[in-house]
């Protein structure tokens, strides 16, 4: 995470979000059940897994951009991505909702996004987990981050097909 993103750095990685949803719903688009089972490494979330983690992990994020905005230094709620995905919505096979999801969100952050100020870019949330002030610029680099890093996951499963 960058301790400082410059503007030109921010606006890409706006653009990183907000393709994000599209690139994701076409790399999984026409999965079978078997293939959404894939994991894309040993031990590892399957495809189902990782997309489902991706709308919840934005979801929280847009609430943390949202508290940031409206708050000073609010304090955000960490969550335990680890047992959400052993929740029954997490276990579906079918990956609409979430796919749904992570359409309605990055529409409604890309609408946030690309109003805030440089001045709202350096509006701080104090985060538990991480035991620090993450600004909502270096929040947004974190989660153009996270959305890349989930695609090579799923790229990385069906690159192996099921071999894991």
């Amino acid at each position: 995470m960058p301790v400082s993103p410059t503007r030109e750095q921010i606006d890409e990685q706006i653009s990183i979000l907000q393709e994000f949803p599209s690139r994701l719903e076409n790399l999984v688009n026409g999965l079978s059940i078997e293939q959404v089972q894939w994991k894309y490494r040993p031990d590892g979330w399957a495809i189902k897994h990782v997309v489902h983690h991706c709308a919840d992990s934005h979801m929280n994020s847009i609430i943390r951009f949202k508290l940031g905005l409206t708050e000073d230094v609010p304090t955000v709620k960490p969550y335990e991505e680890g047992d959400w995905a052993l929740l029954k919505d997490s276990q579906s096979d079918n990956l609409t909702a979430s796919l749904d999801i992570l359409n309605g969100v990055h529409k409604r952050l890309d609408t946030l996004l690309s109003d805030m100020t440089d001045a709202d870019f350096k509006k701080v949330f104090f985060h538990p987990g991480m035991n620090k002030q993450v600004t909502l610029a270096q929040n947004t680099a974190l989660y153009a981050w996270h959305a890349q890093h989930h695609y090579a996951h799923v790229e990385q499963a069906l690159k192996n097909k099921g071999s894991f």
